[in-house]
Parts: C-alpha cells; structure tokens; sequence
C-alpha cells in the first residue's frame, strides 16, 4: 500500500532518472526466474546519488515514524536493502541490524547480523517487492529470534497479487514508497514511453509469467 501520492511519483521520477528502473517493452530483460519482462529494477543504485539517497532515506524515515512510531530496532533485508536501512536507522537514531537470505556456512553461522533481543519491535525496510517470498523470509528469521514485527517499509513494489497474498497469508503489513501504477503514469506523462509502449506495459503486469512481447 502506498501512503502517500506525491512521494510515490516523486520517487518514481527519481528511480526512473537515474535508470535504477528501466523500462524497454521492445527488449525486454530476463529476469533469474525465466520470465520476461519490460522493467528492470535495481534500487541499489540510488545510493550513488546522495541527494536522492537523502530523499529516500527521509521520505522513508518519516513514513516509519507516521505508520509505526519508533521500533526498537530497524532491519535491512539483504543485500539490496542493507544500505538504505542503516540509513534510515541513522536518521532515527535507532539501532539496525540486517538479515541474510540463510544463515551463513561458517563462524557463527548467523543469519541475522547485529543485535535483537528477543520482544524487541522491528520494522523491516526492503529495497523491492516481487512476489514477497525472500522479504517474507527474512521476516520468518526475525520472529525465530522472538523479533515482533511491526510491519516492512519497501522502496517499490512491482504489485503482483501473489506478493499481497503472500503478505496476508503471513499476516505482515506492507507499505512502499512507491509501485508499478505510480512509475508506468509517471513514465508516460514525462513522455519516456509512447502509448503502444504503455499498452504492453500494462499488459505485462497482467500475466507476467506468460508475457511475450
């Protein structure tokens, strides 16, 4: 769920300037799970950019202030959310933790890096939101630890409806920044794509699995 409309298409804007999402119906991209797509998403770029970093990382902080209060502790999932959370942690002067995909094969073995105290209250930041399954686990980590999880804060989320299945099924709240509606009326507005690249655009978003271009 988005909060709020023009941080939503401000953040479009920005992503979309500083190509951390790029659009090309006409050539698409292959994503690691064989499906094809017009859009690539890669957020970690915007921490190159210090002051779209700061826009973020404000933008952010204030929404996890106006949702949640203040957590005890805020946790990145990594690695893509690993450099944004510790900033917003920063800007709230909270301590931050992040959370591996599995825990590691060697040392301790931790799949939570940091300290977490168990009924401590987290909000979880995530850079992306897909179908929601890696974000979801790093959520599973953190309540193993006895973490109690206010609810995830995402940059963008693409707004597949598996994703939101799979965040009501586990019953955690989501809020981004902002989505796929937001970026593709942004990108057509600014005149980035055309209406026939639009029309595919929004097609994709449909049936991603089966989209051909």
């Amino acid at each position: 769920m988005v909060l709020d409309k023009n941080t939503a298409k401000k953040t479009a804007e920005l992503l979309l300037q500083i190509n951390a999402i790029k659009l090309n119906p006409e050539n698409p991209f292959t994503w690691a799970s064989g499906w094809k797509s017009p859009i690539y998403c890669d957020n970690r770029i915007l921490l190159s950019y210090p002051s779209i970093r700061n826009y973020i990382k404000q933008e952010m902080a204030k929404q996890v202030e106006s949702l949640y209060g203040k957590p005890d502790v805020i946790a990145g999932v990594a690695t893509g959310a690993i450099g944004m959370g510790a900033l917003v942690a920063d800007a709230l002067g909270l301590p931050f933790i992040y959370v591996r995909p599995e825990p590691k094969s060697h040392g301790r073995q931790n799949q939570i890096e940091g300290k977490l105290e168990p009924n401590q209250t987290v909000v979880v930041i995530e850079d992306l939101i897909s179908t929601g399954k890696s974000s979801l686990n790093a959520v599973d980590a953190l309540k193993a630890k006895e973490a109690k999880i206010k609810g995830m804060l995402a940059i963008f989320t693409y707004g597949f409806d598996v994703a939101q299945t799979n965040f009501e099924q586990k019953k955690v709240e989501l809020h981004t920044l902002s989505s796929y509606d937001f970026l593709i009326e942004q990108a057509s507005d600014t005149g980035y794509v055309n209406e026939d690249q639009l029309n595919k655009l929004k097609e994709w978003r449909k049936a991603p699995s089966k989209w051909l271009p």
